[in-house]
């Protein structure tokens, strides 16, 4: 939402979801330097973004694999040199950073964190260091994975599990209002596990939207993710009381396992949220208990001055220990929210793949529009090229298409956009949809000829564009295979591409 991509990856899970991914960790001492005094500061050793003395990450940690990968930065595994304790380093380009409000994004990010360490429920903060190139924040690593993942595996869940996860997000809640922070982007991809633990701790993580406030303030910026927005963001007038929204929402995803505001595309999305009109009649509501029904209606109050606060939640009924029935949901439930929140990758490939098919004559307008754009002529359209470029064009593109070109498109996740890409997300629909295109992108995938995607035929593509965890190419295949034969037709193909997807709108930056 609004015109500024996302910090976040959006998919390590998934997501994604970008920096989202296990991350995780223990104390760790500060870097040993005895041996070594740092040189005086001078002018050219102070670091832009965090202004300290730069350092470089690397003497103290030594980097292992990708854990996610988002707009301006990607989340690594790393060692402690000396202790061998493990971390996530989220390492942010400076180079990405062009704007004034990327750089006080960065800052703002590692202040809060630092802000609410200590709390048991927020991913710790260890230490940020500045180099020539990147940003480097070391955190604790979660390695018990994300929230949707814990509750999918695990098969059996009930009210008192959904109340004793939803006891923690609201504990953060809690914990940020109390000390003057509003999150600003609560959603399941941003609670992660500390362990694979029974009794884990859940952690929120990512603070790149938070900001700090004191009572009264009214804020203006459009910022969030689509499911999660309250209706006062959408109306550029809200408070802290946001963040009850996006817990309410995440609360009714957790009993019913879909959002309750849905939709084919972002728009019809808020346009739902505005509505306001919320299903408490649809299966597993009826069988729902009426003190869950009741703290859900409370903290999705559209009048946020009628909202539950954090603290009156948290002492609700349903919230208490055993205040909610440990009777097991619907089985239906799980599913659901497994199909919520399994974007679909093989999707994304195969748009890619008819942008690379497109003859020439159908490309051609957005090859000279792509070179307008380009104004340095790099190959690579940034975020502020495209902003000053689609203006001067007179373009019909709609401003969604924009931050749809910008994280939807950026499949290589390098914060640019290439010839390639752009074509990709600009491409009509109609055009999309046609059918020669997605017979030609059936036909990329189905390399043996055989009419059907395989699991291995999958594999392969999605590993070519690093998607191709085992994990994900089941859930791609349980998704689209509406047969269940372990394969995908090309029916079914057409059913999946034709399908609209919010999950390739969601995690805006502000306006």
């Amino acid at each position: 939402m609004g015109n500024r991509s996302s910090r976040r990856s959006s998919d390590h899970s998934s997501k994604t979801r970008p920096n989202s991914g296990s991350y995780a960790g223990t104390s760790v001492p500060p870097p040993d330097r005895k041996h070594k005094p740092p040189p005086p500061p001078s002018a050219s050793s102070v670091g832009r973004v965090l202004g300290r003395p730069m350092e470089d990450v690397r003497s103290t940690y030594v980097f292992g694999r990708e854990l996610g990968r988002g707009q301006f930065g990607i989340t690594y595994l790393v060692t402690h040199k000396v202790t061998n304790e493990v971390f996530a380093c989220k390492s942010i380009a400076t180079r990405k950073l062009v704007r004034r409000d990327d750089l006080d994004d960065i800052r703002r990010e590692v202040q809060i964190m630092h802000h609410l360490t200590g709390h048991l429920n927020v991913v710790e903060l260890k230490g940020a260091y500045e180099d020539r190139h990147s940003v480097n924040l070391i955190m604790e690593l979660c390695a018990g994975g994300e929230l949707f993942d814990r509750i999918i595996s695990k098969g059996h869940y009930s009210e008192r599990a959904a109340a004793n996860l939803c006891r923690q997000i609201v504990t953060v809640v809690h914990n940020c209002h109390t000390m003057g922070v509003m999150h600003r982007d609560l959603k399941p991809e941003n609670f992660l596990f500390l362990s694979k633990d029974e009794n884990s701790p859940l952690k929120a993580t990512d603070f790149g939207l938070s900001v700090f406030f004191k009572p009264g303030d009214v804020f203006k910026d459009l910022v969030g993710s689509a499911y999660y927005v309250a209706p006062e963001v959408l109306r550029r007038s809200y408070g802290p009381e946001a963040d009850i929204w996006s817990a309410g929402v995440i609360l009714y995803i957790l009993i019913s396992g879909v959002p309750p505001f849905w939709a084919e595309n972002e728009q019809g999305i808020f346009d739902a949220i505005l509505r306001g009109h919320i299903d408490f009649v649809s299966d597993p509501w009826p069988s729902v208990s009426s003190n869950a029904k009741d703290l859900v209606k409370k903290m999705l109050r559209a009048d946020p001055k009628e909202r539950i606060s954090a603290v009156e939640a948290l002492s609700h009924p349903w919230m208490r220990e055993d205040g909610a029935p440990d009777k097991p949901l619907d089985i239906a439930v799980l599913s659901r929210m497994k199909q919520f929140r399994a974007m679909n990758k093989l999707k994304k490939v195969a748009l890619k793949v008819i942008a690379e098919n497109l003859s020439e004559e159908e490309i051609i307008g957005l090859k000279e529009m792509f070179k307008s754009i380009d104004t340095d002529h790099n190959g690579i359209i940034t975020y502020e090229e495209l902003k000053a470029g689609l203006p001067k064009l007179g373009t019909k593109i709609s401003e969604s298409e924009v931050r749809q070109l910008m994280e939807a498109a950026d499949v290589d996740g390098n914060g640019g956009i290439d010839y390639m890409e752009f074509i990709t997300a600009t491409m009509h629909m109609n055009r999309m949809e046609r059918e020669d295109h997605l017979y030609k992108a059936f036909e990329y995938f189905d390399k043996d000829k055989s009419g059907y995607i395989t699991r291995d035929e999958l594999e392969t593509a999605l590993k070519k564009y690093n998607m191709g965890d085992e994990k994900t190419i089941k859930e791609v295949i349980a998704e689209i295979d509406t047969d269940n034969d372990g394969r995908i037709n090309y029916e079914e193909f057409v059913a999946m591409m034709r399908k609209g997807n919010p999950e390739l709108v969601t995690d805006r930056r502000r306006k």
